[in-house]
C-alpha cells in the first residue's frame, strides 16, 4: 500500500508533530523531575509530582501512543515500509520499548502524586530520574535514526527489492543493423 503524495506528507507532518511534542514533553518532564528530587522547598517538591502526573498523563502518554500508531502507518505507507530497512525497524522497536516503559512508569508516577500529597514533606520522594534520563536517550537515537537513515537492508527487504525487480516489465530489445 503506497499513499498518494499529499496524504503521506500529511502523516508525515503529524508524525513529525506528535514526535517531537513527545519529546519537548519529556524535556519538561525532566525539569519538574530534577526539581522534585532536588528542591529544599515543600511546596515545589509537591507542586512538580502534581504537574509530573498531569505531563505524563495528559501529555507524554497520548503522543507518545500517537507517535507509534501514526509512524507505523507512515512506514506502512511509504516505499521505506516497516521492515525492509534496519533503521526503521530500529525506530519501531525502541519506541514501542519506550512507550511500553513509559506506560508502565505511569502507576510510579501516580503513586509518587499521591504520595507528595498526603506527605508533610515529600522531599524524600526518589523521583523518577532514571526513567525521565533513559526516555530522553531513547527519543533522541530515534531522532538521529530519522535524521541520517543509516544504510542496511532487512532479509525482508533484499527479497521485496528482488520480487519489486523481477515483476517490473523489461523494455524489449531493438535491434538496429
Amino acid at each position: 500500500m503506497t499513499m498518494s503524495p499529499r496524504l503521506r506528507k500529511a502523516v508525515l507532518t503529524i508524525h513529525v508533530a506528535t514526535s517531537v511534542g513527545w519529546l519537548g514533553a519529556v524535556l519538561a518532564y525532566l525539569a519538574l523531575d530534577v526539581t522534585a528530587v532536588t528542591s529544599q522547598s515543600v511546596q515545589t517538591v509537591r507542586g512538580a509530582y502534581f504537574a509530573m502526573e498531569v505531563i505524563i498523563l495528559y501529555a507524554i502518554v497520548p503522543l507518545a501512543l500517537a507517535s507509534v500508531l501514526v509512524g507505523t502507518v507512515n512506514a506502512l505507507g511509504t516505499p521505506w515500509g516497516l521492515f525492509r530497512h534496519y533503521w526503521v525497524l530500529a525506530k519501531l522497536l525502541l519506541t514501542v520499548f519506550a512507550a511500553t516503559i513509559l506506560l508502565l512508569e505511569t502507576q510510579t508516577v501516580s503513586y509518587l502524586a499521591q504520595a507528595a500529597a498526603s506527605s508533610p514533606d515529600p522531599r524524600g520522594l526518589p523521583g523518577t530520574l532514571l526513567h525521565s534520563v533513559g526516555g530522553l536517550v531513547m527519543l533522541l537515537l530515534t531522532v538521529i535514526l530519522s535524521v541520517f537513515k543509516p544504510q542496511g537492508v532487512t532479509r525482508y527487504g533484499w527479497r521485496k527489492q528482488n520480487e519489486q525487480r523481477r515483476s517490473k516489465p523489461t523494455r524489449p530489445t531493438v535491434f538496429m543493423g
